[in-house]
């Protein structure tokens, strides 16, 4: 009776509603279509016409390709206990071995560095600083090492190179380069975690140097090693050269100070401006701030040149050695004595040694992009879908690329400087590329204002703005068509990836490609409302269509998954079940509602395929990553193997 309460009561209250809702599903509006024609005329003359026009797309139901009867909206997970180190190695093995290689060059440089500032040379200035001097120097070392590294997973033109290299030889070193962004915030962090260090320990030396100025006694070695080096063109040891000022002020009138400080304010906004609730709500706050990664690099070249932090030089060694002349200082230098003063000299700047291959590779780096952002980019289509979602049809020669790639676009009318990432959603088969750019943020929205999306009259084609791109760059998806068997987990827009691999697979079928590896894809879209079906759903159909044809309805299995709906929709739903079309999409293929059941997808894609390598690809957020990535390692056994691959902008 609980059943049967909880199945009729949504529908006495909802069938009207509903349906209307349904109708209004099935025919969306797409009131936003530009096409440039080109017409050749006589004697070579182009011509070109604008053609816009308002249409009305009605979403076709889709049939059925396999359908999943699992309508729980609970999330209940009990993982196969099959971990081994075999199925971690198979995952996560290489990046493991880079991260412990890195983590073992930053402990070396740092033990080195540290030991280097306990020997005899610094043994005057250890007087002054104490252990503080081993401290301000062994970070100083790392954040060299790691200031190298910084750029370089940023070089988005030499990984694509890279990639392209090796992918032929390992596609599990490829995977690595795919990871790019996540290794370049842990070396961010380890920058932040060294310069903190690095910083205090300077702070404390500061008050070190003052208080040896302050204590004037010349029974104090300190006292007495700070008054070296008064006379003009000495050498000296401690850079604070009289008591009538205070740290702050020495901080701001030498080198190492001032370029200190600046290169502290500039990383501190890099990073703040970092965290992924600005970079995901004010882009352009993040995109602005990181640029002032240039004050940072010219600060962190200039900053040692002061050689503030000096050590006694090798010939006073040989005259003043500290083990034997450290007790006598009250009569260095004077007559009848064996110990002169010591002699001081600050090591020559290093830093720029460490960073200058990794600039030059950037300048280089960008010298291209801007190349690629002088060549013309033709818009041929603009349409407004449904869902808020911008798409941009477009040509430019000599544009090659492959599936799930992804480019930078710019818009100069909306900003001059901005560049944002988009995936890919055509077919390198297809004779143009296109992008989807859900509206959100003041650049989309400008962009969408830009296109004509705020008009409803004719526009005309010279009207369309200028785009600059720079791409396209290599991304995880590249290597679906490398497995046999591969499963495809899109989240919201992020199954624009997705899109271009399944146009390339209607391509090759259509074109009887009998080198298509991939045998079988299972395709899962999270999306918490409907209307981001409909610019999908054509491909879809028209992939299913091709399958039927060839007999090969098992190629593709696919899931849509509605997340945000209340528990009263599902029930109407339930009451529907058995109708021909799906009552919210209009879809021949059942919605599910709530989130996938991903411990019964493993265990049934595992059995169904034994002895495979299975490519696991997922564009979405970090928390469904960290669910999957927890399901391949529980779920390869010593047959099937799953293999997790993330996009990352």
């Amino acid at each position: 009776m609980k059943v049967i309460t909880m199945l009729l009561s949504p529908l006495l209250y909802f069938q009207i509603s509903a349906d209307e809702e349904v109708e209004k599903k099935r025919g969306s509006s797409i009131r936003l279509l530009r096409c440039t024609l080109t017409h050749r005329g006589s004697g070579g003359n182009h011509m070109s016409w604008s053609l816009v026009y308002i249409t009305q797309h009605i979403t076709v139901p889709l049939p059925l390709f396999t359908l999943s009867l699992s309508l729980s909206n609970t999330h209940t997970h009990t993982l196969n206990h099959n971990f081994t180190m075999g199925n971690f190695a198979a995952n996560e093995g290489l990046s493991v071995f880079v991260i412990l290689v890195w983590l073992g060059i930053n402990a070396y440089l740092f033990v080195q560095f540290y030991m280097n500032f306990l020997t005899e040379r610094w043994f005057y200035t250890r007087v002054l600083l104490g252990d503080a001097l081993s401290w301000a120097r062994a970070p100083a070392a790392c954040l060299n090492f790691n200031c190298m590294l910084i750029l370089l997973p940023v070089c988005r033109n030499l990984l694509s190179f890279l990639r392209g290299s090796i992918q032929c030889c390992s596609r599990t070193a490829a995977r690595q380069l795919d990871r790019n962004i996540t290794f370049h915030k842990l070396v961010a962090y380890m920058i932040a975690f060294h310069t903190a260090v690095h910083i205090i320990a300077h702070l404390f030396n500061f008050e070190w140097f003052m208080g040896a100025q302050l204590y004037r006694n010349s029974s104090s070695l300190p006292f007495v090693l700070s008054q070296i080096g008064t006379g003009d063109n000495a050498s000296y040891l401690n850079p604070i050269r009289t008591d009538q000022t205070n740290p702050t002020i020495v901080m701001f009138t030498t080198i190492a100070g001032l370029t200190g400080v600046v290169i502290t304010l500039a990383l501190i906004l890099i990073i703040t401006s970092s965290m992924e609730v600005i970079r995901r709500s004010y882009f352009e706050v993040f995109w602005y701030t990181h640029h002032l990664f240039i004050i940072f690099f010219i600060g962190l070249v200039f900053h040692g040149f002061g050689r503030i932090v000096r050590g006694q030089t090798a010939t006073s060694l040989l005259e003043n050695k500290p083990s034997q002349c450290a007790d006598q200082f009250e009569s260095w230098g004077k007559n009848g004595t064996f110990c002169p003063k010591p002699e001081f000299a600050g090591n020559p700047p290093m830093t720029w040694k460490w960073v200058v291959g990794p600039m030059i590779l950037y300048v280089c780096e960008r010298l291209v992009r801007f190349y690629r952002s002088q060549q013309k980019v033709v818009i041929t289509k603009v349409v407004m879908h449904p869902s808020k979602t911008l798409e941009l049809q477009m040509k430019r020669k000599g544009f090659r690329m492959e599936v799930g790639q992804y480019v930078f676009m710019q818009c100069p009318c909306v900003s001059q400087l901005e560049w944002h990432p988009f995936t890919l959603t055509s077919a390198p088969e297809e004779d143009h590329f296109s992008v989807h750019i859900r509206i959100v943020g003041d650049w989309t929205q400008g962009l969408y204002e830009a296109c004509g999306g705020d008009k409803n009259e004719t526009q005309e084609a010279w009207k369309l703005p200028k785009m600059a791109i720079d791409g396209p760059f290599g991304t995880a998806s590249e290597d679906v068509f490398g497995y046999e068997v591969v499963m495809l987990v899109g989240a919201g827009i992020g199954v624009t990836p997705f899109a271009s691999v399944l146009k390339s697979v209607w391509y090759k079928h259509i074109q009887e490609n009998q080198n298509v590896f991939t045998k079988k894809i299972y395709f899962y879209w999270l999306c918490p409302e409907t209307q981001a079906f409909e610019w999908f759903a054509d491909l879809l159909q028209s992939l299913e269509g091709q399958m039927t044809e060839k007999g090969m309805v098992d190629f593709l299995s696919y899931n849509i998954y509605l997340t945000r709906w209340k528990e009263t929709e599902a029930a109407h739903f339930r009451v529907h079940h058995e109708a021909e079309n799906d009552p919210i999409t209009g879809l021949k293929q059942k919605t599910l509602y709530g989130k996938p059941n991903w411990d019964n997808e493993f265990t049934t894609i595992g059995t169904k395929h034994p002895e495979k390598k299975v490519g696991v690809f997922l564009c979405g957020p970090t928390q469904l990553a960290d669910v999957l990535e927890k399901q391949c390692l529980s779920h390869s056994e010593a047959g099937v193997k799953f293999i997790f691959n993330k996009e990352n902008f």
